[in-house]
């Protein structure tokens, strides 16, 4: 969003000096808690990932009988959340109506999802999970308490490494 000169910006400023540098999540959540367990003023800090890439595994293939089976799923938690709706509201079998539903939802959801599946043609016929993941994360502070932190974890990392 433009600013005018001198206009502040919205919300509170990202930390802007590098304590340290992790190869994963873990290990910079470790630095954070280590400040936060040495009373240091943590909610000047922030975690910044970088290098970010997109990683898609792929979970296999993609048949219409997987499709199907995918879309009565989900039908199925649809016809559960309609039947439970219409049973609060029914004076007949409360279970019945919930049953009903939710078969006719599975059923509806396994027929749009076959449909569905064969309307692609045969293009991305696999099945798949997206992740980003940064090659690198950075522990960022405030300056003014930057050398603070730098201290604690250089005790982190000596304590880490086994010196005495």
């Amino acid at each position: 969003m433009p600013r005018l000169p001198g206009q502040v910006p919205p919300g509170p400023a990202v930390p802007t000096v590098m304590v340290g540098t992790y190869p994963d999540y873990a290990l910079a959540q470790q630095a954070v808690d280590h400040l936060s367990d040495n009373k240091f003023p943590v909610e000047r800090t922030a975690i910044i990932g970088t290098d970010l890439r997109l990683v898609e595994n792929v979970l296999g293939r993609l048949t219409t009988a997987r499709a199907a089976g995918a879309g009565a799923a989900s039908g199925a938690w649809f016809g559960l959340f309609v039947g439970l709706l219409f049973g609060l509201f029914s004076n007949s079998n409360w279970f019945a109506v919930i049953f009903v539903c939710l078969l006719i939802g599975a059923a509806w959801g396994a027929i749009f999802g076959a449909i569905a599946h064969a309307a692609t043609g045969g293009r991305r016929d696999f099945a798949s999970r997206s992740s980003l993941q940064a090659g690198q994360y950075a522990v960022v502070t405030d300056p003014e308490v930057a050398d603070q932190a730098r201290q604690l974890l250089v005790q982190l990392n000596w304590r880490a490494s086994g010196a005495q």
